[in-house]
């Protein structure tokens, strides 16, 4: 590793040594930052899905639409808050804000950027960081669900219910496979803290194969890639985005959870919704692109990855994860219940547990170095992934044309319109006017013409 990256990455030992008011500076940051994107994520998200299908999207609140998300937040808090007369008010009330709260916190451990000098304390560019602060994340992700479940019990109402019983079997099927994704960022990185798998991640470092010396990628995408591959779909099956939104699935639960919401406490679940996409999004970035490193070839630039810089990669390679969340949204229809859980418990989870077995074993090889061998074994392995998951389960069957259509109706079947879209008359209506003005009746006229 190249001595700039050794300068430049912070360890535990540079936190916990900031004056108060750099600690409340930070603090203020990361809350700013989620509240900000969230903002210009529903913002993007419309404008992205409006290009998708040829329309403006939001163009006339403020310039290209940008103050629309702050009008629909001020109208929210404007309207009429209801509470239903069967809720539990105190469950009620503090449900929508343990969501936020739980997407905020996780923010606490995201490294946004190096070591920085700010008004000359020389100090890194994150809240905190612990040896275990992967499972800090893992615990905000967790508890983050217990909002929806309470707010659709506290509800008093089916649908409600119904929804947050969903999220509770989603969290926990999909949360298995993302924490089993995480331990081989764990065994790769040899650390469970945030800055010290970024600080993994680096680059500059060679590695051998087949006795040949090559540029080593860093980024856990590419070495791990099944597990980034898993990760990333059991992420957008924990925000409750599409096509994995099925507690607030409208076509069978008119709104989920939050169906007897409305007002700020309505907004709020909206926020977190968001918060968390914007929050995990920040995580990936964290565990397997890198971090705030910045991509090839930029790194060509050797103060690329020092200074103010890093922060404009990260936010970068956010935004783009938050593009793939919303492309996904544009482009794929919601998945049954039924399929959702068979993805997560029969394909994610066992090929996670194979993938998991083989690194084990690649790394217990001592004659091949560790980076090479997983790359020989982790690419092909997250392309078999894919191909797993996208290949067609069967054949679709050659539409039938419309004349075997109509010989194959059963017999006694509701007759089809004739296919010259001439309508016969009514006998009904004919027999009808016979009887009134049967001189005025044309044998085999159209009712339409008397």
């Amino acid at each position: 590793m190249s001595p700039i990256y050794l300068a430049q990455d912070p360890t535990l030992a540079d936190f916990g040594r900031d004056p108060w008011w750099l600690v409340l500076g930070k603090i203020v940051f990361a809350f700013a930052f989620g509240l900000l994107a969230t903002l210009l994520g529903v913002w993007f998200e419309r404008r992205v899905v409006g290009y998708m299908q040829v329309r403006p999207g939001p163009n006339q609140v403020g310039p290209f639409g940008l103050l629309q998300t702050l009008a629909d937040g001020l109208k929210m808090a404007f309207k009429e808050d209801i509470l239903p007369k069967a809720a539990d008010k105190v469950v009620y009330f503090f449900a929508p804000t343990i969501s936020v709260i739980c997407a905020v916190t996780a923010l606490s451990v995201v490294p946004f950027g190096p070591m920085v000098s700010i008004f000359g304390h020389h100090t890194p560019l994150q809240v905190t960081d612990v040896p275990v602060a992967v499972l800090l994340l893992l615990a905000c992700s967790s508890m983050g669900v217990y909002g929806i479940v309470l707010g659709g019990w506290a509800s008093g109402s089916t649908y409600p219910l119904l929804g947050g019983l969903r999220s509770s079997a989603q969290m926990i099927s999909y949360e298995v496979a993302m924490g089993l994704s995480i331990v081989a960022v764990f065994m790769t990185a040899g650390t469970m803290s945030t800055s010290g798998i970024v600080a993994a991640q680096g680059d500059g470092t060679q590695l051998t194969v087949f006795g040949q010396t090559i540029p080593a990628p860093g980024w856990y995408a590419i070495l791990l890639l099944p597990s980034f591959i898993i990760f990333f779909i059991a992420t957008v099956g924990e925000t409750n985005r599409a096509p994995f939104d099925l507690p607030e699935a409208e076509s069978e639960l008119v709104a989920g959870f939050m169906t007897e919401y409305s007002s700020l406490k309505f907004a709020l679940f909206m926020l977190s919704e968001y918060v968390a996409m914007v929050t995990m999004s920040a995580v990936t970035t964290t565990l397997f692109l890198g971090g705030w490193r910045a991509p090839w070839p930029i790194t060509i630039w050797e103060g690329a990855n020092s200074g103010w810089w890093p922060m404009l990669w990260f936010f970068g390679k956010v935004i783009a994860l938050v593009f793939v969340f919303v492309w996904l949204r544009g482009t794929l229809p919601r998945l049954r219940y039924d399929q959702f859980m068979r993805l997560g418990w029969k394909v994610l989870l066992p090929i996670n547990l194979v993938w998991i077995l083989v690194l084990s074993g690649l790394r217990s090889i001592e004659d091949w170095d560790t980076r090479g061998k997983v790359i020989a074994v982790g690419i092909p392995a997250g392309i078999l992934l894919l191909a797993t998951i996208f290949w067609p389960s069967r054949r679709p069957k050659p539409k039938p044309t419309t004349q075997e259509q109509v010989d194959n109706r059963p017999h006694g079947s509701f007759p089809l319109p004739p296919m010259d879209l001439q309508v016969p008359p009514s006998p009904r209506i004919t027999r009808v006017v016979a009887e009134r003005e049967p001189a005025n009746i044309v044998a085999g006229s159209d009712s339409r013409e008397v």
